[in-house]
């Protein structure tokens, strides 16, 4: 049943403790106010020690973008993270869920955090249904771990996030895909059930095992891109593919200077006619390193008869620069341009040129890669950009995007630059984010301040 809830008595424990200071904000410290003993008395009753779950004292390594909490948890089943956010409930301790920890600096800073949920020990694939295509896995569980897993059998998540260490619920909650969401679609597309518990230790179940309509609130939909606002991804059940036997990636290099091989346009004409192939393209990449050259593309074929398939690619590629076949990616195939600081351009297919034309009007050098055939681009800026360049840059790249109905999103900067402009820009679900806030977690003690609006 759809968004079926599984209430469990309460934890009882007390609560209370002294403020300090951090990142501007009030949050609890033990031994400090005017009764140091009363102070940490206090504390130390707040503790979530008595959930039976392994907690710690938090330490400067687990501050969550420059906030540090108070404790780290690390619960090893749905249990005991609904026993965790009941203690966090019953005493107004803000909770952020933590999985493989590799994007530090993915969003706002929480406007509080005084427990930290770490997914580590949720990990592991309790069922693989190699017949039906179907997996069941903690949310713990590595990307590179499941893909080993499903492999034994033939099999793939086509998810393929770059980074292997990237936890199964983190992927879910930041929305993350790769190169195959051309051909495959993104994580809403491939979950079909989840097990998530809500900010009252409440927990809830939404799909199953397999592909279905179902009535109510899809979880599932909410959690992806939940940024742990909405509470803890703890199961996912995901569609599988077959690993495919051939893979063959045709790559297309302009010369590095000289005239453009093409109209200012030409390379939307391209991309359509790649998209639209009878080759049947799984992905289609672009890299681009340099305003002063025309991007690198990369196009993906699988499958049956690969080989003749990615030949005619080659042909309609051979254009745009020198076009080879080969059973390798290229080495930027899926990798981020930059991982401090990292921007996502979203806009409608066949539109890649005005976007690139956006990026290079800006006053920084940035190098754009991604599904360049699906409208989702991000750009990385060096290191060391100065907040007020990086505001202007990110004001002028916006206002480029919205005449072509795209949008930009800050996805990873320094705490400096992510609080010198609004990450997300203008949002036109926000109401609708609001109300889903206010009826799942009405006390926000889920991540608070980190989605747009501040929810």
């Amino acid at each position: 049943m759809d968004g079926r809830r599984e209430d469990t008595p309460q934890e009882t424990a007390p609560h209370g403790a002294a403020p300090y200071r951090t990142a501007g904000r009030t949050v609890p410290e033990p031994g400090t106010g005017p009764d140091r003993t009363a102070g940490t008395t206090a504390r130390e009753a707040a503790a979530p020690h008595g959930t039976g779950v392994a907690v710690r004292e938090a330490g400067p390594g687990d501050a969550v973008s420059g906030v540090r909490p108070r404790w780290v948890a690390l619960p090893e089943s749905t249990g005991e993270v609904a026993a965790l956010l009941r203690h966090a409930a019953a005493h107004d301790l803000a909770v952020v869920p933590v999985g493989g920890g590799t994007k530090p600096h993915r969003g706002l800073p929480p406007e509080r955090c005084d427990l930290v949920v770490g997914t580590g020990r949720l990990d592991g694939v309790p069922e693989h249904a190699a017949g039906d295509l179907i997996v069941r896995v903690m949310a713990g569980t590595t990307m590179g771990t499941l893909a080993a897993v499903l492999a034994e059998r033939g099999q793939r998540l086509c998810l393929d996030v770059p980074d292997g260490g990237a936890t199964v619920g983190g992927t879910l909650a930041t929305a993350e895909a790769g190169p195959l969401r051309f051909r495959y679609g993104t994580a809403r597309d491939l979950l079909i059930g989840v097990t998530v518990v809500l900010a009252d230790g409440t927990v809830a179940r939404s799909g199953g095992k397999v592909v279905k309509n179902v009535a109510g609130y899809d979880l599932g939909k909410l959690f992806t891109g939940s940024h742990g606002t909405l509470g803890v991804i703890t199961e996912a059940v995901f569609r599988l593919n077959p690993v495919p036997p051939v893979r063959r990636w045709v790559v297309a290099e302009p010369p590095a200077s000289g005239p453009p091989a093409s109209g200012p346009d030409a390379l939307d004409e391209l991309t359509g006619l790649l998209a639209a192939s009878p080759a049947e393209p799984s992905a289609i990449e672009a890299d681009w390193p340099d305003p002063g050259r025309e991007p690198s593309l990369a196009v993906l074929v699988e499958g049956t008869a690969a080989e003749e398939r990615a030949r005619a690619v080659r042909d309609l590629l051979d254009g745009h620069g020198p076009a080879r076949v080969t059973d390798e990616a290229p080495a930027w195939w899926g990798a981020p341009p930059g991982e401090e600081t990292l921007l996502e351009l979203r806009f409608p297919p066949g539109r890649a040129c005005g976007a690139l034309r956006a990026v290079a009007a800006g006053v920084l050098p940035a190098r754009v890669r991604g599904s360049i055939a699906s409208g989702v681009l991000r750009a990385g800026l060096p290191s060391g950009v100065a907040p007020p360049e990086f505001a202007e840059f990110v004001t002028s790249v916006r206002d480029g995007l919205a005449g072509l109905g795209g949008r930009l999103t800050v996805v990873a900067a320094p705490p400096a630059l992510m609080t010198a402009v609004d990450p997300w820009g203008p949002v036109s679900a926000l109401p609708l984010m609001r109300r889903v806030r206010e009826r799942l977690d009405p006390g926000r003690r889920m991540s608070p301040g980190r989605l747009p609006g501040g929810i």
